[in-house]
């Protein structure tokens, strides 16, 4: 008894580090200055519409088009990363081979390359007249100045996202486990449903998201290869930007206010999922 309480009066020692207090009022001041400022700026701009003003702007045709492209698009793009960027990851992880490690920093392109250059790189491989256009115009495939070519172009930018992510979690899974399991009778694919995907699916989850989130806010990289037609290849984003060259600064926001709804939206559904894999994972 007498020790406990001397324990309990003893003073604490200080870190030698900064303690919760600085760091936490940092972290606070930082977000608040980067994110939660400019977001609340965003808000308030779009609260001096009136309610009709708003829903009408909404659902325009061609705002909605340009939503459904940007949204739709994005998610198709991250699902593709998503098989894609699993092999790549499975060959550079699992496998040596003659240039393994140019491979793998050829993945890291997209994250170092202007996505202007980017968009003017993909737009002149795929124009009608480039290397690649010229050998799909006669099978009457056009990608350039499509919608088909906006996908390309954020399959281009979101892959190293998914591969990043999940690249040093599957380095962690030991490769003993898949031994243990082809040795008790277990086959590729079950060694690979009940072995490897229950440890990665929560970062391919994160993988996923990322791209999503990059491919939905992607600007530079898409205008040149989109074409920018309205009702056909026009994304969210430059629409956004056509209305801020109107001086249209309330329509512009509220369209910039619907993405981050809709973008939260699917980013906590994907965080949910992730950590229900996580729970299911740590009771298996």
């Amino acid at each position: 008894m007498a020790s406990a309480i001397l324990t309990a009066a003893a003073p604490r020692q200080r870190s030698a580090v900064p303690g919760f207090g600085i760091t936490f009022g940092l972290t606070v001041l930082w977000v608040s200055l980067i994110v939660l400022i400019p977001l609340a700026a965003l808000f308030l701009k779009t609260a001096e519409l009136t309610p009709d003003r708003i829903l009408a702007i909404l659902t325009a045709p061609r705002t909605l088009h340009a939503l459904k492209i940007s949204f739709g698009l994005s998610l198709a793009a991250a699902a593709t990363n998503l098989v894609f960027g699993a092999v790549i990851v499975w060959a550079l992880v699992r496998y040596e081979f003659p240039g393994r490690r140019v491979l793998d920093a050829l993945v890291d392109i997209p994250f170092a390359l202007p996505t202007a250059v980017a968009g003017i790189a993909l737009t002149d491989l795929y124009a009608a007249n480039g290397w690649i256009g010229r050998l799909l115009a006669p099978l009457g495939i056009t990608v350039a100045f499509t919608p088909l070519g906006i996908f390309i172009a954020m399959v281009f930018i979101g892959l190293p996202f998914v591969v990043r992510t999940v690249q040093p979690v599957l380095e962690d899974l030991d490769a003993d486990l898949e031994e243990a399991a082809a040795t008790l009778g277990a086959g590729r694919w079950t060694t690979i449903r009940r072995v490897v995907l229950p440890a990665v699916l929560p970062a391919f989850l994160t993988g996923f998201a990322l791209a999503f989130a990059r491919g939905v806010g992607e600007y530079g990289s898409v205008i040149f290869i989109a074409g920018n037609l309205p009702n056909v290849s026009e994304i969210a984003p430059l629409l956004i930007v056509i209305r801020l060259e109107e001086f249209r600064y309330a329509d512009a926001t509220t369209i910039a206010c619907a993405m981050l709804v809709a973008s939260f939206a699917l980013l906590f559904v994907i965080n949910a999922l992730q950590r229900w894999s996580q729970n299911r994972t740590g009771r298996l």
